[in-house]
């Protein structure tokens, strides 16, 4: 079990607020966008719940970004379905990557307590 899986909380949404929607993700969504397209356009791919979301037929660069708000609401990038495999690309709120999506097969949201609690 990765640590990211570890800190997964129960599957709920994700966190509501006042943000602005950026780069035409919603409010306290994690958001994919197509092979090679800017953040300027729309995300095919658009999650609201805490826990793992499976990938399939996404290769080569992607854009990412994570418009969850609140300091520890992540999403983390993981070579294995469910959460599993190579989970080290920590997205921190506000933050998008421009990544090779080819070994990535879930995305995973969660809530990140210091010290596990």
């Amino acid at each position: 079990m990765t640590a990211a899986t570890a800190l997964v909380t129960a599957v709920g949404p994700a966190q509501a607020g006042s943000e602005s929607t950026r780069y035409n993700c919603p409010d306290g969504a994690v958001c994919l966008y197509g092979e090679g397209a800017p953040l300027s356009s729309r995300p095919t791919h658009i999650w609201y719940s805490y826990g793992a979301h499976n990938l399939s037929g996404q290769y080569n660069h992607h854009n990412i970004f994570n418009n969850q708000y609140g300091w520890n609401a992540l999403a983390e990038l993981c070579t294995g379905y469910n959460g599993t495999g190579d989970c080290d690309d920590v997205m921190w709120p506000q933050d998008g990557y421009w990544t090779d999506f080819t070994p990535i097969n879930s995305v995973v949201l969660y809530l990140y307590y210091p010290g596990g609690g």
